[in-house]
């Protein structure tokens, strides 16, 4: 009797652990899903000026190692400390001659004020509403995880590519790329990818159509500096280095004033004009209470942020800028720190064709029509992305983020993206993976 009990008690023990077992495997399977991956991702720290690029590489080279992905991976260095880290995914196709297709995301962030958001801004909650709150949430964090669940999703379906499809993530986006993406695109190991087309990040639509970008505008940082006699308060000089300054001011604006008319009037869209904003104006002489108020400077200077369109003529605006913003007659120079090519290898604009010359562009417009998907009319994206420095080469590269019915929001404070608008992504990418990983139309394709 006394053998039974024990043997009825090891069997209820040995039962218990096993169930224990399950029910813990079970849980850990339930919080490894699409949305708990997204969520660990948003929680990692990359915003400038101290990003957390070691970490987001660990977590994206977990993810593509795992068997359900198994991908190529690449960890590729083209700084001096190896402190800009670029990963590379690949996916082979089963025609690796064909030129390949390149996915690519931005690993930074810019910063957030926590104390301006509702939730922690790398806390990546989600709300009872489905609204997933994190800084990089829209920018861009979002796609970089899409493309990996949209490639285990494929690949759970056995589905086989014939080009083949590699994923980037590159650093540093946020403050100019020149150490992530420009270096990238001019290393041998990009040449060696042989690259056909390219997508990279959009934006949210505020519709419900998906927003596609063709181009971006490239930024110029143009500073006016003025110098004049110095002088007692009192007096009236003429040229003074204030008094230009303010002349420089007034022109501007009225370039300014000009260029929005054209928007205002509907005869253009904000991203295709040049836009002008000022951001600075330094002058004046400190004191220990704020500024001499009886001295007049003998220097000024102003600093604007212009924003070009591919479709401007850059040697236009640079004579605009010597002869009227700041006209050597009136003891005025300016600097132009161009922070982007306008023009690509060719001396073309800096544009991806949206029509029937670009093969790429119907099959990338079937993909989305394929999952219920509409397409905005393709536009000119008013700010700045890593898709430029592909562009220069020649290479075809769309913009696009797939959140319809989302409020824009990158850069702001609450940044999300609501949970259905995510997995809806995820789906929208499948298509599009698929579809132009099987395109074989090589003859239209340079």
């Amino acid at each position: 009797m006394k053998n039974l009990h024990y043997s009825l008690l090891s069997l209820f023990l040995f039962l218990f652990l096993l169930f224990s077992i399950q029910t813990q495997t079970q849980e850990q399977q339930q919080q490894d899903t699409p949305i708990t991956r997204f969520q660990r991702y948003l929680q990692i720290n990359t915003a400038h000026p101290n990003p957390d690029y070691s970490s987001a590489i660990s977590f994206l080279k977990t993810q593509a190692e795992a068997p359900n992905l198994n991908l190529q991976v690449q960890t590729l260095h083209f700084t001096p400390n190896k402190d800009k880290p670029i990963l590379l995914l690949t996916w082979l196709g089963s025609n690796p001659s064909l030129p390949s297709l390149l996915f690519n995301s931005h690993l930074d962030s810019v910063p957030a004020e926590p104390s301006k958001w509702s939730h922690p801004p790398f806390s990546a909650v989600r709300s009872s509403d489905g609204h997933i709150y994190a800084r990089g949430a829209q920018d861009d964090k979002c796609i970089a995880i899409q493309y990996l669940e949209a490639i285990r999703n494929l690949k759970a379906k056995h589905f086989s590519p014939i080009r083949t499809v590699h994923v980037s993530y590159v650093p540093d986006e946020e403050v100019g790329g020149s150490d992530g993406a420009a270096k990238f695109v001019e290393s041998k190991e990009f040449e060696d990818l042989n690259v056909g087309f390219v997508l990279d990040e959009g934006q949210a639509s505020p519709g419900d159509e998906f927003r596609v970008f063709y181009a971006d505008r490239t930024p110029w940082n143009v500073i006016i500096k003025s110098k004049g006699a110095p002088g007692h308060g009192s007096r009236l000089y003429d040229n003074s280095a204030m008094e230009n300054l303010m002349k420089s001011i007034e022109v501007v604006s009225r370039f300014r004033e000009s260029q929005f008319d054209v928007v205002k009037a509907g005869k253009a869209a904000f991203s295709e004009v040049i836009s002008v904003n000022p951001v600075y104006v330094k002058a004046g002489i400190p004191s220990p209470t704020g500024f001499v108020m009886n001295m007049q400077p003998s220097e000024a200077e102003a600093g604007f942020n212009v924003r070009l369109p591919p479709t401007a003529d850059p040697d236009f605006l640079r004579r605009r800028i010597a002869e009227e913003w700041a006209p050597e007659t009136r003891n005025m120079t300016f600097q132009i720190k161009e922070t982007g090519p306008i023009r690509d290898c060719k001396g073309r604009p800096l544009l991806t064709p949206t029509n029937n010359s670009n093969p790429w562009w119907s099959v990338f417009q079937q993909a989305i029509t394929a999952v219920g998907g509409k397409l905005a009319k393709p536009e000119i994206l008013a700010s700045t992305t890593d898709a430029r420095f592909i562009r220069q080469l020649g290479i075809p590269a769309l913009g696009f983020s797939p959140m319809a019915n989302t409020p824009i929001l990158l850069h702001e404070h609450d940044e999300f993206l609501k949970d259905t608008v995510y997995l809806k992504g995820i789906e929208v990418y499948e298509s599009i993976i698929s579809s132009l990983s099987s395109f074989e139309d090589n003859d239209h394709v340079d």
